[in-house]
């Protein structure tokens, strides 16, 4: 495999990642992630975090 394919093969995973970003920043946010916890359980789990 030559130096110029590897590059050719870079810069297309390259355009795909950011074509699959793009279209995923699109798409909308998730429902919240810890429905149903209490805030002060993920307190104690993330240290005050949450």
């Amino acid at each position: 495999m030559s130096l110029i394919e590897e590059e050719e093969q870079v810069i297309a995973r390259v355009q795909e990642y950011l074509a699959d970003r793009e279209e995923r920043a699109k798409r909308p946010a998730p429902a919240a992630i810890a429905t149903g916890y209490e805030a002060s359980d993920l307190a104690v789990l993330f240290r005050g975090q949450a």
